[in-house]
């Protein structure tokens, strides 16, 4: 049950009762109902859409994790734990390969999975741990997240020679997972020793507007040995899983419960995601994301359509509403300003 808090806290339920972010968030997790809906941008904007803000009138001054509260959406940060080295090499080109064989991979390990003394896993554990006592008090939501085992490979073999991989060189795929498996359940005790984020991601970007990339043949021989491997360890710190793929991932999301995972994100509309329907088939799912974020350039007419048809399943329980993906440059300050308004309306009628 939420705790009474003074008025300077935080918002007034209807009910007279006060919630903090981190509660909030919860409530909603677990299918329970909140004063209100969270307010927040789970992968706030592209860099050329805050360039225009500033040049719109945006203060530059305002932090760049600060410019969420500014606009009057809840406080959320991410830490994406690294698993390479910061003088990793770089590909020769944009999905470019790394390594291509067992041997390669042997060589290149120097520069993978850091240990905590490693300068960039330090750098992130003092954001954990600066952010801790506001996290305490229930006014920072925080998360934090891994490469996984379709997007870590991927880095590795790059981009083609990845989807080949899975014939080519099973072998090393499953060494580079079963590594990496390793590696971030090695390193929990100490993201838990700072603090108990509100959830985790597992980054994949896995499926694209027609669906999957790869089949649940090979979703079940390649990935699923790995989720099994690190999901009940992330989940004995009572810890919520949610899998990170772009495109529709709709047939993807049983495959997805059967390795414990509990939800997904961003459920991008522009590739045919129906998060209706996907609430149907999956009642007990768990969803952020869905807001199609093409109709933000539109305007208020637009976006309220948007909300509309999310109405419901923001009504279900087990569903954050937010942009279905970075917000993009062509977004003008005026109209964030509205979507954010309307989110923050949609967000308390959903309880009601």
């Amino acid at each position: 049950m939420p705790r009474r808090r003074n008025a300077a806290d935080g918002e007034k339920g209807s009910d007279g009762w006060h919630m903090t972010n981190v509660e909030r968030f919860r409530a909603v997790m677990n299918f329970e109902k909140p004063d209100r809906l969270p307010v927040i941008e789970w992968a706030s904007w592209w860099g050329d859409t805050v360039t225009r803000w500033y040049n719109e009138g945006l203060d530059k001054t305002i932090p760049w994790d600060r410019i969420q509260t500014h606009f009057g959406l809840d406080y959320i940060q991410r830490v994406w734990m690294p698993v390479v080295t910061p003088d990793c090499p770089k590909p020769a080109f944009h999905g470019g390969p790394l390594i291509s064989s067992e041997e390669e991979y042997d060589s290149f390990k120097r520069y993978l999975y850091p240990d905590p003394s490693c300068e960039n896993v330090r750098r992130k554990m003092d954001v954990l741990a600066s952010l801790a006592e506001e996290h305490e008090r229930g006014d920072a939501l925080l998360w934090y997240s891994f490469d996984g085992f379709f997007w870590f490979p991927r880095t590795l073999l790059g981009i083609e020679d990845h989807l080949y991989s899975f014939y080519d060189e099973p072998e090393l795929y499953h060494r580079i997972c079963s590594d990496l498996a390793e590696y971030i359940v090695s390193r929990l005790p100490d993201i838990y020793a700072h603090v108990k984020p509100d959830f985790m991601v597992i980054s994949e970007d896995m499926s694209y507007n027609n669906g999957p990339m790869i089949s649940e043949e090979l979703f079940d021989e390649f990935l699923l040995p790995y989720y099994n491997r690190i999901i009940p360890e992330i989940k004995k710190y009572g810890t919520r899983v949610i899998v990170d793929t772009d495109g529709d991932v709709s047939m993807m999301i049983p495959w997805l419960k059967r390795a414990g995972v509990d939800g997904v994100l961003p459920l991008e509309r522009q590739a045919g995601v129906d998060l209706v329907r996907l609430r149907r088939e999956h009642p007990d799912f768990l969803f952020i994301g869905g807001f199609d974020k093409m109709t933000m350039p539109k305007g208020e007419s637009a976006m309220r359509a948007e909300f509309e048809r999310l109405y419901p399943v923001m009504r279900s329980g087990g569903f954050i509403p937010s942009c279905d993906h970075q917000t993009p440059p062509g977004v003008s300050l005026e109209n964030y300003r509205t979507y954010v308004r309307l989110l923050r309306e949609y967000a308390e009628k959903a309880v009601k």
